[in-house]
């Protein structure tokens, strides 16, 4: 469906006064604001849709009460951009970055608006979505992760934005102590994945590009020829490190059928729509797409499906100390509890696809 932006949400308001007046000091050409709409999708940034005298901006900034500086750092996130922008094609151009809080109360940066089709949490009902189209889509998605994992990291700049030696084994660590900082309710499964991933380490791949995000509500499709991808978003975790760990956060939100059933934060993944590639299909694609052979994949899977828990448990909890009213946030302990269950289940039954029934 074309990505809607929706009134901003109560106490999620930009003051348009003192924007405006900052922008025309920063940006050569800037006049005003014409309009602000919010963006309904996404749970770790507020993203807005400026309609502005030089065309549509969006601006995004961190959620109120963020106590994450590495998870909402607009700086990194702006340079990330800047960095790809030369080298890759599909990414808003950075157009703003503001870091002190000083001026308006939050740090946050503009980019230009890319305007096309993105896949949210329900079939578009203006859009058919037949198994042919979403057979395409799902290879365009998993061919052009293999094109960001294969962009040489040694011959750009990109290399600058994270350090992999050891990435593996800080990610691990890193994501079971901020569940342990963020923990509400006690979670066999988690407490269970936890332990295994530390057990079952693996040591570190060939270092590529990151996104850490990779979905498709993450990217924008051409809306003349949908399996056509203009721009991937949310570069806000983007680092380098084993693109397996990439792939397997990818393969974690890649909702099958059955699964679908079972949690409606994942089945907003449309993944599991007729026609598209299932995980282990993913895989094969993946493997088939770059000429390498990856190897078990379960750990990167599991360590996936651990990390999404983490970053909806960090984000519930901030909704139970009040520092978000939106509603979504109060139903995400059973979104910890279902990631969880299913890095438990591939577990046990040493594979990715068809866990459930």
């Amino acid at each position: 469906m074309h990505d809607k932006a929706v009134d901003v949400r109560p106490g999620e308001e930009l003051n348009l006064e003192q924007l405006s007046s900052y922008l025309q000091q920063q940006v050569t050409g800037f006049t005003h604001i014409n309009s602000v709409k919010q963006f309904p999708g996404g749970f770790s940034h507020l993203t807005y849709l400026l309609d502005t005298n030089m065309g549509e901006w969006v601006l995004r900034r961190p959620p109120r009460g963020a106590k994450i500086k590495s998870a909402h750092d607009m700086g990194r996130e702006f340079g990330v951009l800047e960095k790809l922008q030369p080298i890759y094609g599909r990414i808003p151009a950075p157009i703003h970055l503001c870091e002190d809080e000083a001026e308006l109360g939050y740090t946050f940066y503009t980019m230009e608006r890319v305007k096309g089709i993105i896949l949210r949490n329900q079939p578009p009902k203006d859009f058919t979505l037949d198994e042919k189209l979403m057979r395409t889509i799902s290879e365009a998605t998993v061919d052009n992760l293999a094109l960001l994992h294969q962009i040489d990291i040694d011959t750009t700049s990109v290399r600058d934005i994270g350090k992999p030696e050891g990435y593996v084994k800080r990610q691990v660590e890193g994501w079971i102590k901020r569940y342990r900082n963020a923990q509400t309710d006690d979670i066999q499964s988690m407490d269970e994945v936890a332990e295994w991933m530390l057990a079952n380490q693996k040591e570190d791949g060939a270092p590529g590009l990151i996104h850490n995000d990779y979905k498709y509500d993450n990217l924008v499709l051409d809306a003349n020829e949908p399996a056509r991808i203009l721009a991937v978003l949310d570069w806000e975790m983007a680092t380098v490190g084993d693109t397996r760990m990439d792939l397997g956060t990818t393969l974690a939100y890649w909702t099958e059928p059955a699964e679908a059933k079972l949690m409606q934060l994942a089945a907003g993944n449309l993944t599991w729509l007729p026609g598209n590639l299932n995980r282990a299909e993913v895989v094969e694609r993946y493997q088939q797409t770059t000429g390498h052979e990856l190897g078990p994949i379960l750990f990167y899977y599991a360590y996936g499906a651990f990390k999404i828990a983490v970053i909806v448990q960090q984000i519930y909890r901030r909704w139970k100390q009040g520092h978000s009213k939106d509603p979504r946030f109060s139903q995400l302990i059973h979104a910890v509890h279902y990631f969880g269950n299913l890095a438990r289940l591939a577990i046990e039954k040493d594979r990715i696809s068809n866990l459930v029934s």
